[in-house]
């Protein structure tokens, strides 16, 4: 009934601005990314690669017609960046802010309400870019946009009048558009990224060889592949076939982040002893590690963005202060949580007094979260 459903006030920075304005930070950010890396970066990146195009490294490799030279900067990269226990305490704690990052993605993929946007509900390439080229710049010019844009237009239709009418007969609705799409998702995220990201995170880090370095590249398609074959394993073993509320069950919620939490926390215990240790890492470590922790506190900075703007300072500062006790990756995943719980206060429409003039255009004809 319309009457017991709790009152929704909460409107954050998405419902309050236009969108090109919610885009200025993250190019800001953008922007400041590529500056940073300019300002910091020296000889050795770029004579790295100059070795690659000259077949003076791994000739095996850098050989390939084409791909061989930019393969072998890619390996060799990362393999100068975890070549010291510093650089390997750092690379753990990027590495377990990522697989935090990634059950978060694959999450609202999973939703019912992000399946019209490809570059949510298709993961996979964006990833595979983000992860061989783009680094932050696909998270702040391509990512970050496509859920902010999505999160705008399902804040619409929840305000349309065609929703008002559809909430008098289920009061439910804006809960279950906000489902996963089965139940076998929630087998399926953590697997996938156990499996498909994190083991091969580890074979990186710990044998620190071109091959593992290799596989660990293309860790979208192999999370893509072990997230496809469990559904299709676990399809018959559902119990429920209907959508998938997440966050009202406590035992699957807990089984989604459990990974990036457990190695969020390693990784930070990890990097705390390795502090009060002398760093060991040569002049071409700091340098490559540089670089990426660069890529990384502008990825944080802008998924901070992204919960400040959909969640609140609450949730925002909750991010900051786990991050700071149990690392980044643990401070995600609790994030994300309250995250859900604050889109849940989103108001629904019943308020019309508190529509934005973007929103206020929303009208009978407003698809449905479609």
């Amino acid at each position: 009934m319309e009457h017991s459903r709790p009152k929704r006030t909460h409107r954050p920075l998405i419902l309050r601005l236009r969108l090109p304005w919610l885009l200025v930070v993250p190019s800001l950010l953008a922007v400041l990314a590529v500056a940073m890396v300019i300002l910091h970066s020296d000889y050795d990146v770029p004579a790295l690669y100059s070795q690659c195009r000259a077949h003076a490294r791994m000739q095996g490799l850098s050989r390939i017609h084409v791909i061989g030279p930019p393969s072998c900067f890619l390996v060799s990269f990362f393999q100068f960046a975890n070549a010291s226990v510093r650089s390997f305490a750092r690379m753990a704690v990027i590495l377990s802010f990522v697989a935090a990052l990634l059950s978060v993605s694959l999450v609202e993929s999973a939703r019912l309400c992000n399946k019209p946007s490809r570059v949510i509900s298709k993961p996979t390439l964006p990833w595979l870019v983000f992860n061989l080229i783009g680094g932050a710049l696909v998270w702040d010019f391509v990512i970050i946009p496509s859920f902010l844009r999505r999160a705008k237009d399902v804040q619409a239709a929840r305000e349309s009048a065609r929703a008002e009418r559809l909430r008098e007969d289920d009061s439910d609705l804006d809960r279950e558009v906000r489902c996963l799409s089965s139940q076998v998702e929630a087998w399926a995220i953590p697997i996938a990224v156990a499996l498909g990201f994190v083991v091969p995170s580890l074979a990186m880090l710990i044998l620190n060889h071109p091959i593992s370095i290799a596989v660990w590249l293309f860790f979208p398609i192999w999370v893509a592949a072990i997230r496809y074959a469990v559904k299709v394993v676990g399809v018959n073993s559902v119990i429920d076939p209907e959508p998938y509320h997440l966050e009202s069950r406590r035992w699957p919620l807990v089984g989604v982040y459990v990974v990036p939490i457990l190695c969020s926390v390693l990784a930070h215990g990890v990097l705390v002893w390795n502090i009060f240790s002398p760093d060991d890492s040569r002049e071409m470590t700091r340098a490559t590690i540089r670089i990426i922790q660069i890529d990384a506190v502008i990825i944080v900075l802008t998924v901070l963005y992204w919960i400040l703007v959909e969640a609140g300072v609450l949730v925002s500062l909750a991010f900051i202060v786990l991050s700071i006790l149990l690392g980044p990756g643990a401070g995600l995943s609790a994030a994300w949580i309250l995250r859900e719980k604050a889109i849940e206060r989103y108001p629904d429409g019943k308020d019309e007094g508190h529509g934005s003039s973007e929103q206020a255009g929303s009208n009978e004809e407003t698809p449905l979260l479609q």
